[in-house]
């Protein structure tokens, strides 16, 4: 008697959750770090962050994205898509002088506003509150 199996391939994923502000680190971010690793999706990394590193960030993601056809979900937490495509309120960015200037360069700072634009217009995720979520696009 032949017996057959369905192997399945396993699905490698990379997953980054970067957040800034401790407003969600006790809150959101902890309840998608515990469903993700309850899924059985394992994560790169976890960690507070400057907005400069960040930024950065957020464009080599999207560098791999156009590079290497990696898949991207936004999941924009208590803030509006059109806000960080628009860079309005705690998004707005502009180079800067002095000891910050090695990395708040004119280019880097383009650049940065460029992928805050890009991940903008992804399809995506807005979170509100606890129950609230919806898609966009």
């Amino acid at each position: 008697m032949a017996s057959t199996s369905s192997a399945s391939i396993p699905h490698t994923y990379d997953v980054f959750l970067s957040f800034r502000g401790e407003g969600t680190r006790y809150s959101f971010t902890d309840h998608l770090y515990e469903a993700l690793c309850k899924a059985g999706i394992p994560l790169s990394e976890m960690t507070m962050k400057s907005k400069k590193l960040v930024s950065e960030e957020l464009w080599l993601i999207l560098e791999q994205k156009r590079t290497a056809a990696h898949f991207v979900l936004p999941v924009f937490y208590g803030v509006e898509p059109s806000d960080v495509r628009n860079q309005r309120g705690s998004f707005t960015m502009e180079a800067k002088e002095g000891d910050e200037a090695s990395k708040w360069t004119q280019d880097n700072v383009k650049r940065w506003k460029a992928a805050l634009r890009e991940v903008a217009e992804l399809k995506g995720m807005v979170v509100s509150g606890y129950a609230t979520i919806s898609l966009y696009k």
